[in-house]
């Protein structure tokens, strides 16, 4: 089945052989779309990818945030959430001497995090994994967080067909906030015009093919075998 757009109310498919996901619901032997959306049909699951809406923190989440505030606990994380990240200094990778802190992170630093725990004031996170931290270089763009799977694409394919086409490397955190590492500036630029690409084509079938067809038309650029 396309992908097509829903809005609430609408009957998406009519059988009980398919199980009801994010954004549906059963009524009867109909699943109906409970948001207004992108429907996706993985295997049984029906489920809605909302087109607006704000983020909704979940553990596991790798989120991108700026550092707000330095106490002797840890370091506060403003993610656009809901509520503000925490990293305590047991979630932060090896010791850290309680004097040093702001050498390791410091106000206005943009880190890449995941998060740990979404109960109580604030959403707990952890550094304490492969590929989170600091992030030194590059460019922070922001989108939609809803857009966000549709950046990502299906088992990453989407991201990574990015990463080819502009040699930059790209971290997507679930807020909406993504960092674009590139070899040069210019690689950046594209990388950017190419997410918002995607963000405003979210809807369209075929939107790999459109990608590259933009990459090489409009930015001149095409895949670039190393």
């Amino acid at each position: 089945m396309e992908r097509k757009i829903i809005v609430p109310g609408e009957t998406i498919m009519t059988g009980e052989e398919f199980l009801p996901g994010n954004g549906t619901r059963r009524e009867g032997k109909d699943i109906v779309a409970s948001r207004f959306g992108l429907v996706d049909i993985s295997e049984k699951l029906i489920r809605v990818i909302p087109l607006s809406g704000v983020y909704i923190p979940r553990r596991g989440n790798t989120i991108i945030g700026q550092v707000i505030d330095v106490n002797f606990s840890g370091w506060m994380i403003d993610f656009n959430g809901p509520a503000n990240g925490f990293i305590t200094l047991g979630e932060f990778p090896g010791y850290v001497n309680k004097d040093e802190m702001r050498d390791r992170l410091d106000f206005g630093d943009m880190v890449v995090a995941k998060i740990v725990n979404t109960s109580g004031k604030s959403i707990d996170l952890t550094l304490k994994m492969r590929g989170l931290g600091r992030i030194d270089d590059g460019m922070i763009i922001k989108i939609n967080p809803n857009k966000v799977p549709r950046v990502i694409g299906k088992e990453g394919s989407m991201v990574t067909t990015i990463k080819e086409i502009t040699r930059a490397e790209i971290t997507v955190g679930q807020n909406g906030l993504i960092s674009i590492e590139g070899k040069t500036i210019e690689d950046e630029l594209n990388t950017k015009k190419i997410i918002e690409f995607i963000c405003n084509n979210s809807y369209v079938e075929g939107l790999t093919e459109r990608i590259k067809e933009y990459a090489e038309k409009e930015l001149k650029i095409g895949e670039k075998d190393e």
